[in-house]
């Protein structure tokens, strides 16, 4: 399943089952809030209102593992699935494209990745690294993900692999 039939599915799922419960978007934003995040005003709610308190619970991450993992094998599956995930201006993985600092990953399935991008203006800047999220997500062991973007050290084309040098035609 990929991330499209995955939040056309949420988004189905979440959808109000009468109109009169639905949120009116404004007409600059089309944001829709949750009817329990709003707050009540006459015993029905009130969509002009901000919303000052934050949800009581967050969602659960992925399952926690109850046994320690293999970390080297579930490591191993994480950067294979940051070999799907491309930087769509250039034909390369970001693994291989060097965009990947570090990865972390502890017994309990907690990851932790340290990412950059090509530069701070990367038009991919608002995608890249959910896109890196849920990939390290995706893969069976892993219960959360902390990501951090990081622009120090900057990258620069000597990050690349020996395999993404010969692809991009740089040997």
């Amino acid at each position: 399943m990929n991330l499209r039939e995955i939040f056309k599915r949420k988004k189905t799922e979440d959808a109000p089952n009468h109109a009169e419960d639905a949120p009116n978007p404004d007409s600059k934003h089309n944001v829709q809030a949750p009817l329990a995040d709003l707050p009540m005003v006459d015993g029905k709610h009130n969509i002009q209102a901000p919303v000052t308190e934050a949800p009581t619970q967050a969602p659960e991450p992925g399952n926690k593992p109850t046994d320690p993992i293999d970390i080297d094998a579930v490591q191993l599956e994480i950067v294979k699935a940051f070999k799907t995930v491309y930087d769509p201006e250039i034909p390369v993985d970001i693994y291989e494209l060097g965009l990947i600092y570090e990865l972390k990953l502890e017994p309990d399935g907690n990851a932790y990745v340290k990412m950059t991008l090509t530069s701070p203006n990367c038009p991919v800047a608002g995608i890249l690294p959910g896109q890196v999220e849920s990939a390290a997500r995706g893969v069976d062991g892993v219960y959360d993900v902390k990501l951090d973007l990081v622009f120090d050290p900057p990258w620069g084309p000597d990050r690349m692999s020996e395999a993404a040098k010969l692809e991009l035609g740089m040997l």
